[in-house]
């Protein structure tokens, strides 16, 4: 099944849930754990209806679901096909369900708490490393590249962030070459970013924003500020 544009996922207005990264993310808020596992059973059904489930995580007072596809259809710049994790419909179409399920069962969603964590590293030898940090990370070398056409490390039980290669001058001595990307929702971004300025970090670029703003803290280290634009938010930017 091909991947979603960004614009599609945007025109399917799924209010409850947010793109981050690869995937589409929601989070419902539940008063116990009881309520919580009955709602992830009625996700179970759904899911099983459609051939398709979310991951899933419960902790106290939330669910948090993830919907993407691990055999969605990249077509590159020469028309060749790869098979990369992404949004495709069958996770808007379960989302769609999903929300209807937690309307029925009553339960909120606070979809500004969404988040993600991923590794940035910027290298001029991502081909060359990158079995090293798959096998550190998650123990199969394999992970190198699965489900992206590019060298970066996921591991498919999600267990870590993941960890994806940026461009570097080999020659060139750098500071810093590890960082994190923080994936939030659109509506947040701003105050994020104004409390990690109230907290001492500095904006280093913003030549990227909205989706990229680079944060660097007190000592220089730096961090990146992601979100994923919509349409609307590209037109009025």
């Amino acid at each position: 099944m091909d991947m979603l544009s960004g614009e599609a996922i945007a025109a399917a207005k799924l209010t409850d849930w947010r793109k981050l990264a690869q995937g589409l993310h929601a989070r419902y808020l539940v008063d116990d754990f009881g309520t919580g596992a009955r709602f992830v059973t009625a996700v179970g059904e759904a899911g099983d209806t459609l051939g398709h489930h979310p991951s899933v995580s419960i902790g106290t007072g939330y669910v948090d679901l993830k919907l993407v596809s691990a055999d969605a259809i990249y077509r590159d710049g020469k028309g060749v096909k790869h098979v990369v994790e992404w949004v495709t419909q069958q996770d808007v179409d379960l989302a769609r369900l999903i929300t209807e399920i937690a309307a029925d069962h009553q339960l909120d969603a606070d979809p500004a708490s969404v988040s993600v964590l991923e590794l940035g590293l910027d290298t001029a030898r991502s081909a060359t490393i990158a079995p090293v940090w798959a096998a550190l990370l998650t123990g199969n070398a394999d992970a190198q590249g699965h489900g992206s056409p590019s060298d970066e490390i996921r591991d498919a039980t999600g267990r870590i962030p993941n960890l994806w290669f940026g461009d570097a001058d080999e020659l060139k001595t750098v500071n810093q070459r590890f960082h994190i990307e923080v994936y939030v929702a659109p509506e947040v971004a701003e105050q994020r970013i104004i409390a990690a300025v109230a907290a001492g970090g500095t904006v280093v670029d913003d030549s990227g924003s909205p989706s990229l703003t680079v944060i660097a803290d007190q000592d220089g280290n730096r961090a990146v500020l992601c979100i994923a634009e919509t349409p609307a938010s590209k037109e009025t930017s």
